[in-house]
């Protein structure tokens, strides 16, 4: 197997992100028996067909799914590091994983300041719980992420960003919560599995030995705020998303014991994938 080469590469994603041939030509400005050459020469070069014949389009094969990743990384990288080698600034997308807290409460700040620095970096932001960002991190879906401890570390580099005060919200109707056992049976709202803060009150319970009566699951803390007021259960938030959308009147908020109540947001990105991008991200935070 040949080399690959960023040129058909370049041909490649375009003809993924078009759907054919004709509009991947047009768009590159190449007559289209030269791209449909060079697509045959790199499916033989890697001795695997990248696409399918559906609905008179060309859909990804699951070979080319996977080549697509790797495509849009180096081209990535190579298109930082010709500007980087003119400049020295981090310029091009950097796609940012956080979770909806800190997309909430700690971030705008955070990326004003960074937007005024780099105007030149294009934030694409995705939200999402700790554990599904960290994956897309590790699967060169983005090039890093906010997550809460705890999270899957393994093959991430990661640096401190926020600390993070968490509450017990309840019902203001509701009698004034003593401890962990005052749940037992009432319904938890949280994120889906894989939200670091639902594993910290699910922590919580186990070691009081309660079992909450069901958990409802919703993908936005407004949502959750408002369901809690409602009257529908108790959640764990980070006080900070509190200061943001207020209702406090119309809840009861307690803080966790212990270590249940602090919980730190580390920014995470692959160790073998540091962009001058996400350093010039970390070098915000620390400022």
């Amino acid at each position: 197997m040949r080399n690959l080469d960023l040129d058909a590469l370049q041909i490649f994603k375009a003809v993924a992100d078009e759907g054919g041939v004709a509009r991947a030509a047009a768009r590159l400005n190449r007559v289209q028996s030269n791209v449909s050459t060079r697509l045959k020469q790199l499916e033989t070069s890697l001795e695997a067909p990248l696409f399918r014949r559906q609905n008179r389009r060309l859909v990804l094969s699951d070979q080319g799914r996977v080549l697509l990743s790797y495509a849009d990384r180096l081209l990535r990288l190579s298109a930082e590091a010709q500007q980087a080698v003119r400049d020295g600034a981090p310029r091009g997308t950097l796609r940012l994983g956080t979770m909806e807290s800190t997309a909430a409460a700690r971030l705008p700040p955070v990326l004003a300041a960074y937007h005024a620095a780099w105007p030149q970096v294009r934030i694409e932001l995705v939200t999402g719980t700790s554990a599904a960002l960290a994956a897309k991190v590790r699967d060169y879906e983005l090039e890093a992420a906010f997550v809460a401890e705890p999270f899957p570390a393994e093959g991430l580099a990661s640096t401190e960003a926020f600390a993070e005060t968490l509450v017990l919200i309840s019902p203001r109707a509701w009698p004034e919560i003593a401890d962990a056992r005052a749940l037992a049976d009432h319904t938890v709202i949280a994120f889906a599995s894989g939200c670091s803060y639902r594993r910290i009150l699910e922590s919580w319970l186990g070691r009081e030995g309660v079992a909450p009566g069901k958990v409802m699951e919703f993908a936005s803390y407004h949502a959750i705020v408002a369901c809690v007021a409602a009257g529908t259960g108790v959640a764990i938030v980070p006080r900070s998303v509190l200061d943001v959308l207020g209702g406090q009147t119309a809840l009861r908020v307690r803080d966790l014991p212990g270590k249940y109540g602090a919980a730190r947001t580390r920014l995470v990105w692959r160790a073998d994938d540091d962009t001058p991008a996400v350093q010039a991200l970390r070098d915000q935070l620390a400022a």
